[in-house]
């Protein structure tokens, strides 16, 4: 069986899935048989959803492009912030699609990106092979800390996050993929994930859903919403107030991420 040498290195956030003695520096590899740039991309640990950007000395190749001996590549993370247009992708179409579904472990975030205005999905009950099969049939990014689940071949469209705190989780998320710019809180449920729409006053709509708001509000407060999918009512009252200095404190990081 052929004998095989590469040098390889990994860019950027990459880095953050490889040994001390392999970040940020050109390496060899040494194997027998034949294997695809993704195999071996991959069994060193690095989720192919992580990479935008593979050249193999010096011309783009895809997943498929079987390493030569002798070959020099170099692995680059999600290009969301620069212009790569000319460059082959290695993905169908830009992270920049703002809809998200997330594993179980991460049902804090959920509501963050919902408070954010982000489609994303979310059920306690889904295993990995759910997860994987209802991100690539919807075309979701499928957001994780396992970066196991994001080698399953189905999903092309993922991101290991790397931060343990939501509120650091959401910045991470918004400034990696340079959605700063798409936030629009307040318009998805969060318990629900359905848009919220405007319920006006003196309307046989706001008439019909009276009933449901406690008297005490209904003395002060004339902006209410409510969501088109659960039918749940939402009003700008303390915890409003609270969540919208939430907001700011988030935006406030995106300098520091």
């Amino acid at each position: 069986m052929k004998e095989y040498t590469v040098t390889i290195r990994f860019y950027e956030e990459l880095n953050d899935f490889l040994p001390k003695d392999k970040k940020k520096v050109a390496f060899t590899l040494c194997w027998k048989g034949k294997r695809s740039v993704k195999d071996l991309i991959e069994s060193l640990g690095v989720p192919h959803v992580e990479v935008d950007l593979i050249l193999v000395n010096g011309i783009s190749v895809g997943f498929d492009y079987i390493v030569q001996n002798d070959d020099y590549i170099s692995v680059y993370p999600v290009f969301e912030r620069f212009e790569i247009s000319t460059t082959t992708r290695l993905r169908p179409q830009s992270l920049r699609t703002p809809a998200f579904i997330c594993d179980v472990h991460l049902r804090k975030l959920v509501k963050y990106l919902r408070l954010f205005g982000f489609d994303v999905l979310y059920d306690e009950t889904w295993d990995d092979k759910d997860l994987a099969q209802i991100a690539a049939q919807q075309k979701r990014i499928l957001l994780t800390r396992d970066r196991q689940l994001l080698m399953r071949k189905i999903v092309d469209r993922g991101l290991i996050v790397r931060n343990t705190s939501p509120q650091k989780q959401i910045a991470e998320i918004l400034d990696r993929l340079d959605l700063w710019d798409r936030v629009n809180p307040f318009s998805r449920c969060m318990m629900c994930n359905g848009k919220v729409a405007k319920l006006y006053n003196n309307t046989e709509e706001f008439e019909k859903e009276k009933p449901r708001i406690p008297p005490g509000v209904l003395s002060w407060c004339n902006k209410y919403y409510k969501c088109t999918q659960c039918g749940r009512i939402y009003w700008e009252g303390s915890h409003y107030e609270k969540l919208t200095k939430k907001i700011e404190t988030i935006i406030n990081q995106k300098s520091n991420t």
